[in-house]
């Protein structure tokens, strides 16, 4: 009985360390923005002069934060697959935008020429956060 309990407390700490190790491990290897929080630098691109802002929207938003330049026509567009929460659909309260997403496809939200500074948004219900910095 004692050993059982010394054995579950061991793979308890062992458990712990590992994900405390990944999450150390993941965050020194992405690139950061002013706030030092984590980005991820491959959801943006430049297509035929309009810059897209991929992000992923199931059980939340992926990248939660995106950077990505001022003062060029943007777009974000979110995915989804099948997508059945709160996260299918879309407030940007700076833009007056409202926007529901299908359960799976893509969807794409014209932002306009944004300027410098950040646009937050969030899911219907205001759970999920995402941010987008423009530089």
């Amino acid at each position: 009985m004692k050993s059982t309990a010394i054995s579950i407390i061991i793979a308890g700490l062992i458990i712990a360390g590992a994900i405390i190790l990944s999450k150390n491990i993941s965050n020194n290897s992405q690139p950061t923005n002013t706030n030092n929080q984590v980005v991820n630098a491959n959801n943006v691109s430049i297509v035929d002069g309009k810059q897209i802002i991929e992000i992923g929207a199931k059980g939340g938003y992926a990248p939660r934060i995106s950077v990505a330049k001022a003062g060029i026509p943007t777009v974000l567009r979110f995915t989804t697959s099948g997508t059945f929460d709160c996260s299918s659909s879309i407030r940007i309260p700076s833009k007056n935008i409202f926007q529901v997403l299908p359960q799976t496809g893509s969807t794409d939200i014209d932002l306009g020429t944004t300027t410098a500074g950040n646009i937050d948004g969030t899911c219907g219900m205001g759970m999920y956060q995402f941010q987008v910095e423009f530089r």
